[in-house]
């Protein structure tokens, strides 16, 4: 039900599903949700791919360093460090 909403919410603001890679207007994720684990065709929670992207990373183990990935037992902390920085620069921008 959430990801349904989710997606109705991406369809309302624009986004339309082409290529897999492709732009986006809108892209609503679920990372998280608290330490549980959810493995459905159509719902993956905690995000897959999570540990692999600095861009949600970083700003995570700003919110919660200390965060411990529910799969793999790992803060937060430690997945960013280990994360490749090629090709995935993550600009701060203050005052924002």
């Amino acid at each position: 039900r959430l990801m349904a909403e989710l997606l109705a919410i991406e369809r309302q603001l624009g986004r339309k599903r082409k290529k897999r890679w492709d732009s986006r207007t809108i892209d609503l994720d679920i990372l998280l949700y608290g330490d549980i684990v959810i493995n459905d065709l159509d719902l993956e929670i905690p995000h897959p791919r999570l540990h692999l992207r600095r861009f949600v990373l970083v700003p995570l183990a700003d919110l919660a360093p200390d965060l411990v990935h529910p799969v793999l037992k790992e803060p937060i902390r430690d997945l960013l460090a280990r994360c490749p920085r090629e090709g995935q620069e993550v600009v701060r921008v203050e005052g924002q």
